[in-house]
């Protein structure tokens, strides 16, 4: 079991740097309180709840409000007081757009890290138990699976089989992004949910608590509370 955790005080997000064969989408931003991306600036319909530390793709301003990028190559709004801009570009390669992510499109190496940022561009796909589908509805081990595969590494599909593979990690100041989090159910009485470490103390996965694909922060009671394993 975990103990403690120290956090880096650098935002650390090195797959969101800009290259020459990428394209800037939009700057990086985290929310600072609980807002909702509506289709309209001030209104509309709800496309999603961020909760806060959550992180956007902010393409433009509006008045009051910040233009977003979702994770389906569509537009939402956000009160720009409720969001922090961060001074981080996020790219997508040339040859491909949001919209038409697919599994057999890798990244280009085997960082972990890289897999962990890819995760944040599906930020709001919907939860689903079972799903496999990183656009339209998935779960917390197959968004890990996924993300990993990404970037060439196979895993199991279940969270509590996905925890006996890899490098145990035992302390959390030793975490580095792009590492495997998982966490117990007490209700299972089993380890069923997991997630992939951001840096900075935070880290991505598709939780049902927060509808989908979303950040949380690992410092928190809760996430400490239910911590039961890290794997690299």
């Amino acid at each position: 079991m975990i103990k403690k955790i120290i956090v880096s005080v650098a935002v650390i997000l090195s797959g969101l740097v800009v290259a020459q064969d990428k394209v800037t989408v939009g700057k990086l931003g985290q929310t600072v309180k609980p807002v909702k991306i509506t289709s309209k600036p001030g209104g509309g319909r709800t496309y999603y709840a961020c909760k806060p530390y959550e992180y956007l793709v902010l393409t433009a301003t509006n008045d009051d409000y910040y233009r977003v990028l979702l994770q389906n190559g569509a537009s939402g709004y956000v009160k720009i007081a409720s969001v922090a801009a961060l001074p981080y570009d996020v790219t997508r390669p040339k040859s491909t757009t949001l919209a038409s992510r697919s599994s057999s499109n890798r990244l280009p190496s085997t960082n972990r890290g890289a897999a962990a940022t890819e995760g944040l561009k599906y930020t709001g796909t919907p939860y689903k138990w079972g799903g496999n589908d990183p656009n339209n509805g998935i779960d917390c081990s197959a968004f890990v699976k996924y993300l990993y595969g990404k970037i060439g590494l196979n895993l199991p599909r279940t969270a509590r089989e996905q925890a006996l593979v890899g490098k145990q990690i035992t302390r959390l100041e030793d975490l580095q992004q792009g590492d495997r989090l998982y966490f117990w159910d007490s209700k299972r009485g089993r380890i069923g949910h997991t997630g992939l470490y951001l840096g900075n103390g935070y880290f991505v996965h598709s939780s049902s608590n927060n509808g989908g694909v979303s950040t949380d922060y690992l410092g928190s009671k809760k996430w400490l509370a239910m911590l039961v394993s890290a794997r690299r």
